[in-house]
């Protein structure tokens, strides 16, 4: 791929000889204006993220496969139909060179990247599948009527073991080495006979997968290396910014200006404090209240949620005087913090109009001792993180629940349980943001509430 300005459009659109599930076996020779760049990654990014939530969450293989369609058809759209094809190869090369730097990224990756590709195999039909395979040059053979004959005893016995219907004569079943499903092998869903594994039609996903999964782990090995000898240095000043931020990429609305629920005042706080904040904003309003005092990283991040729910800088100047000068005095806080509130509401310095941290930001953060910002679910203690889900009214299956979440480092999935075990509502859309938290909780309450008022 060729990346461009602005004043150049792509060239050479590949829709008529590409498949309609790419293989991405080699960049396409296509010009991407860099806003494409960006963009098209996020947009799949997007959908890779949801199908890590959906798994991470336990989801059975059907909701995976219409979570996965539903993301698809609600992401990696293009007002130009001609142009679907490719945004689907754009972003997959974008994102490759994005998650090929380290291991773990590669990892992610290729483990959601292979899973995507599952879903929207399955999804084909049968005709389509088997052109894939040719494409694929996959080591299998057709198995002929009269082998089938002499094998259908134990293709019935496999079937009825893990529950599939019975095959018939005219069922469509290929030969395959028998390393090449290792899936089907382990979970003995498949009849081996001499090193060869006998694959039903609808079993093929999983020889198709295992040879994607293979050629996409060697391709990001690949990647990487040019990445670190060429691509990085060259590009410093243009592509390699935007490729080492966008891992990290907050994908939802900034929530810079309070939308839902317009203005909060200062006597409202201490009630939408306890109903609606997430652990990581009510700890540290918990313990502003307690001790009159934040440092700075505590400030800013609760600063920018206070912000973002609609405190006005006035209430907030307020708010922050009445509880620092109990420790410093109203005559320091004026001199030495007020400034900083200000700047965060654009009113100092550059005037820029700073947003709320996002919970990828929140997770990054490194508190020292005596800081209270951060995320709890990666910060606190075992002991202390229960002691403070049984203060926010988090039920004690629940709170075993978010603290499997919190071993495997699910930080955000382990808030999403949370918050539906308080508001005894589901989030599918798991929580991304401290202030769409807020947002959610908001909505739920005030819908009980109306619900209650019409009773």
């Amino acid at each position: 791929m060729e990346i461009v300005g602005t004043q150049r459009t792509r060239t050479n659109p590949l829709n008529d000889v590409v498949s309609a599930l790419p293989l991405y076996r080699s960049a396409p020779p296509l010009e991407v204006r860099l806003e494409d760049f960006e963009l098209f990654a996020m947009d799949r990014l997007r959908v890779l993220k949801g199908l890590s939530d959906g798994l991470s969450r336990g989801k059975k293989p059907e909701e995976m496969e219409k979570l996965a369609n539903d993301l698809w058809h609600a992401n990696m759209r293009h007002p130009e139909a001609s142009e679907v094809v490719n945004k689907d190869l754009i972003s997959h090369f974008v994102l490759r060179l994005v998650y090929c730097r380290t291991e773990d990224l590669r990892k992610w990756f290729l483990s959601m990247e292979t899973a995507l590709f599952r879903y929207r195999f399955r999804r084909k039909s049968s005709e389509a599948q088997r052109a894939l395979m040719a494409e694929f040059e996959l080591p299998c053979k057709a198995v002929s009527s009269s082998e089938f004959k002499s094998v259908e005893d134990k293709l019935a016995q496999v079937a009825r073991s893990i529950g599939q219907p019975l095959s018939t004569a005219d069922a469509i079943f290929y030969k395959v080495p028998f390393e090449e499903v290792p899936e089907l092998v382990a979970g003995r869903r498949v009849f081996v006979h001499k090193g060869h594994a006998y694959v039903a039609m609808h079993q093929v996903v999983s020889l198709v997968v295992t040879q994607f999964r293979s050629n996409l782990s060697k391709a990001l090995i690949l990647t990487n290396r040019k990445w670190t000898s060429t691509i990085r240095e060259q590009e410093k000043d243009r592509l390699t910014p935007i490729v080492e931020a966008l891992c990290t990429s907050y994908l939802g609305p900034d929530y810079s200006q309070p939308k839902e629920f317009g203005e909060i005042s200062i006597k409202d706080l201490d009630q939408v404090a306890k109903s609606s904040f997430p652990l990581c904003m009510r700890h540290l309003f918990d313990k502003l209240r307690e001790d009159h005092h934040l440092k700075h990283g505590g400030r800013m991040q609760l600063g920018l949620f206070l912000k973002g729910v609609g405190l006005k800088l006035e209430d907030a100047l307020a708010f922050w005087k009445a509880e620092f000068s109990q420790k410093v005095g109203g005559e320091r806080f004026d001199k030495e913090y007020a400034y900083n509130v200000r700047h965060n509401y654009g009113k100092e310095g550059k005037r820029t109009d700073y947003t709320p941290y996002s919970c990828q930001k929140i997770i990054s953060l490194t508190p020292g001792v005596g800081d209270h910002h951060g995320c709890p679910y990666r910060h606190f203690s075992e002991e202390n993180l229960r002691a403070a889900l049984g203060r926010m009214g988090v039920g004690s299956h629940a709170v075993e629940d978010v603290m499997d979440k919190v071993r495997n480092r699910h930080y955000q999935l382990a808030c999403t349980l949370m918050f539906e075990a308080i508001h005894s509502s589901s989030c599918d859309a798991g929580i991304n943001h401290p202030n769409q938290y807020f947002s959610d909780s908001q909505k739920i309450l005030q819908s009980k509430s109306n619900a209650s008022g019409t009773a």
